[in-house]
């Protein structure tokens, strides 16, 4: 038993769709979130910058005593994790591999869309995992830059995003895969457009309950489930706690407390 709390982090407000389901599937479990909205996007920047928030993100989490550490964003999990994870010292789950699993389970023709930031896409990580499981898929990936921004403003059911969408997604129509996955935790916010755009024909797959689950089994299997009856959740923030709190409301459905602002230049 280890009643420590498990931390999680995102470049912004995404993360929680994640935080979401691990409430869902483990609600005896006390989390604390970081969300990098002040620097957000992540996945438009070089890799050097991801791997210097990361360690930033990294230090402040650790910094609380978690237990282990959920990457909440596709960005990090393809950019920075393969360097940094063997320093960190506590078991670290990211959102790629459960992601590629889910896919592969859903897919009925073998034909998988994956969109994402430019980082992510870029990166090629999405394609070489799916592929390790199963080599005789045919993937289609898309960069969709500007869905970040969509979701960190709120505009999660609009006709401009409705706009983009159509743009970024119409390749992804023509080559008429069957499951898309959404390679970005805060693409999730933004499913009811995009499922509007792509047509009930096409699975829309989140990392988020994959990730919950392989989260269960790790807990289970290194002993650290909480025994605790006192939950808590604590949320962080490197921009505005009010609009971090209005959005979180609307993601998680239900009031949140216990938001504060941290500054990560002192981790």
């Amino acid at each position: 038993m280890d009643n420590r709390p498990i931390g999680v982090f995102d470049s912004g407000l995404g993360g929680l769709t994640v935080v979401k389901e691990i409430m869902k599937q483990l609600p005896g479990e006390s989390i604390i979130y970081f969300g990098d909205d002040g620097r957000t996007p992540y996945g438009t920047k070089s890799k050097e910058t991801v791997i210097k928030y990361t360690k930033q993100d990294l230090a402040f989490l650790l910094s609380m005593d978690v237990k282990l550490v959920v990457v909440a964003c596709n960005t990090v999990s393809a950019l920075a994790l393969p360097e940094l994870r063997a320093g960190i010292g506590v078991p670290v789950l990211e959102v790629i591999e459960p992601g590629a699993k889910s896919a592969l389970k859903k897919t009925r023709r073998g034909r998988i869309g994956i969109i994402a930031t430019p980082a992510t896409i870029q990166s090629g990580l999405y394609p070489r995992v799916i592929r390790s499981m199963k080599p005789d898929v045919s993937i289609y990936s898309k960069a969709c830059p500007l869905f970040v921004n969509l979701a960190e403003e709120g505009w999660w059911d609009n006709e401009i995003t409705k706009m983009v969408a159509e743009e970024y997604l119409k390749e992804l129509k023509q080559a008429q895969i069957d499951t898309l996955v959404l390679g970005c935790t805060h693409y999730p916010l933004l499913s009811n457009i995009i499922r509007e755009v792509m047509g009930d024909g096409v699975v829309l797959v989140s990392s988020a309950e994959e990730l919950a689950i392989a989260l269960k089994e790790l807990l289970q299997k290194e002993n650290l489930q909480s025994g605790s009856e006192n939950v808590i959740y604590r949320y962080y923030t490197s921009d505005s706690v009010e609009k971090f709190k209005r959005l979180g409301e609307m993601i998680l459905g239900k009031e949140l407390s216990n938001i504060e602002r941290v500054d990560l230049e002192n981790y």
